[in-house]
């Protein structure tokens, strides 16, 4: 193997917090209740206008035009822009676990739904000396996952296979995606979804901490929590 891609909320960076303060914002300002933190972890994973639609209450979303849904994501967008880097941070180990990747000749990329300035915000504000080779979060001129397409651009400017490259995620979207680009998809424990949801979307294997990454670097398979 030559290369670690990775996906972003809930994989490298723990967003959760920061994501639900953004959102909630949104909601109050139209006058509409707020969401617990935690039940954020169902909303996100498929791009930040479904995240959106999700938070929003049903009735209210079908008095909103396309148009009108519109402004409410970029309304959105710019509170959640607010609050990028209020309490988003690594999980245990990553900065680490990263860096060790990268000493040992590793190609190391980023592949997020997260709209793509916010994704290259985060990143390098949290990981500022991790030489990653790409960076990519959703865009308009490339499908969201899990669509391989953005996978496989990013895989052949890297000059690596697909199976070369193990994907690292913490949801179905994410080894969905890995699935379908031919890469090995390589569940997470401590994410948003939780091991049940990524092992039933066919994980190869679930990393339980940030350095069982090395493992799999060295062609081992991790085992227990």
């Amino acid at each position: 193997m030559k290369a670690f891609m990775f996906d972003v909320d809930g994989t490298l960076l723990d967003t959760l917090a920061d994501i639900a303060a953004g959102c909630n914002l949104l909601l109050e300002a139209h006058g509409w209740p707020g969401h617990p933190v935690a039940a954020y972890r169902r909303m996100v994973g498929n791009g930040f206008s479904t995240l959106i639609r999700r938070a929003v209450p049903e009735a209210a979303l079908e008095t909103l035009d396309a148009r009108a849904l519109e402004r409410l994501v970029e309304e959105g967008r710019g509170m959640y822009a607010a609050h990028l880097h209020e309490a988003t941070k690594p999980y245990p180990g990553m900065r680490e676990t990263l860096a060790e990747l990268a000493r040992r000749g590793f190609v190391l990329a980023v592949l997020s739904n997260k709209p793509d300035e916010m994704t290259q915000a985060v990143i390098s504000r949290q990981f500022p000396t991790i030489p990653f080779a790409r960076i990519c979060g959703g865009r308009a001129d490339m499908p969201l996952k899990p669509d391989p397409a953005g996978a496989l651009a990013m895989l052949r400017e890297m000059n690596v296979r697909p199976d070369e490259c193990f994907y690292v995620g913490d949801s179905d979207v994410d080894m969905r995606t890995a699935l379908a680009a031919g890469m090995t998809p390589v569940g997470v424990s401590w994410g948003f979804r939780g091991e049940e949801e990524v092992v039933a979307a066919g994980a190869a294997c679930v990393l339980h901490r940030a350095e069982d990454a090395l493992l799999l670097a060295e062609g081992r398979l991790p085992s227990g929590k």
